[in-house]
């Protein structure tokens, strides 16, 4: 399944979620902190989508209440349980 999730509150536009069998294939940001987010995408591909909304959901931005990290968590939540 895939799927194309706007974030908020931060400053990547979208989040693009590829996974099957509760499992990650694939995640591409558009927007934001370019080589970081390529780097989230990376670490995160092949693992479990419930560990990866364990480890990422609560990760804030400086002063921000969210951070992308934090967003992928969230529409891991919203689309894949």
């Amino acid at each position: 399944m895939k799927i194309t999730y706007t974030p908020h509150g931060v400053c990547s536009r979208q989040i693009i979620i590829e996974a099957e069998d509760g499992k990650l294939k694939d995640v591409q940001y558009i927007g934001g902190c370019n080589g970081n987010l390529k780097g989230i995408g990376a670490l995160t591909r092949g693992m479990d989508i419930e560990e990866v909304i364990s480890r990422l959901e609560n990760i804030k931005c400086g002063s921000k209440p969210t951070s992308c990290p934090a967003q992928l968590a969230q529409a891991l939540k919203e689309n894949f349980r």
